[in-house]
């Protein structure tokens, strides 16, 4: 599946979800614009960064990256890009890191070098898996369950978040945006699904 620009869609569709995800209020996504950051000069690319609007510029940025695969060199490649940016942008803002993880095994077990930085406040470790029931949850952050639920469980999960954009989601072109993306994430998780079943499930 290509997580990463799964999220991104996600983030930018529903940025509230993200501060949801780190137990802040939805409201806070209103203090942000949502990006995926290139950092020229060497080819590292952040996932997403929530930059605060010009007007509440006490806010943190918040860094976030997608971690889906094994790579015991993530957190040397996540700090360093950190820092590059930190020192090609010059913000004057704190910053958060928020690191999302399918599931607690795929996380780099030689964390040693990072272990301040892990253990501080600046850095969350997300694990998708762990999240609670999905009703708990708004639409958002269902979706984003979505993602790592088995594939017995997803044909029920898109039925209920289905049911919720229909009567959550009044504008029909936003309505749509979102249908689709839980359509893409569908199709990743299950690649075999005939046209058929797909139409039924929607």
């Amino acid at each position: 599946m290509k997580t990463d620009s799964i999220f991104y869609r996600l983030f930018q569709t529903f940025p509230s979800a993200f501060f949801e995800l780190i137990n802040l209020q939805p409201s806070e996504a209103n203090a942000y614009n949502f990006a995926s950051v290139e950092l020229k000069q060497t080819a590292f690319r952040i996932d997403g960064v929530f930059l605060p609007v010009a007007d509440t510029s006490s806010q943190p940025i918040y860094f976030v990256e997608v971690q889906f695969q094994k790579d015991n060199e993530f957190y040397a490649r996540l700090f360093s890009e950190i820092f590059l940016y930190l020192r090609l942008y010059a913000p004057t803002s704190d910053w958060r890191a928020v690191v999302i993880f399918p599931r607690r095994s795929l996380e780099p077990t030689q964390i040693q070098p990072y272990r301040v930085l892990l253990e501080s406040q600046l850095v969350t470790r997300l694990y998708l898996n762990e999240l609670g029931e999905v009703t708990e949850y708004s639409l958002g952050v269902g979706i984003i369950k979505l993602v790592v639920v088995n594939k017995k469980q997803t044909p029920i999960l898109v039925k209920s978040l289905i049911t919720k954009t229909r009567s959550e989601v009044i504008d029909k072109a936003l309505q749509k945006k979102v249908l689709d993306l839980i359509e893409t994430i569908v199709v990743y998780k299950l690649p075999r699904i005939s046209r058929q079943e797909l139409i039924k499930m929607f």
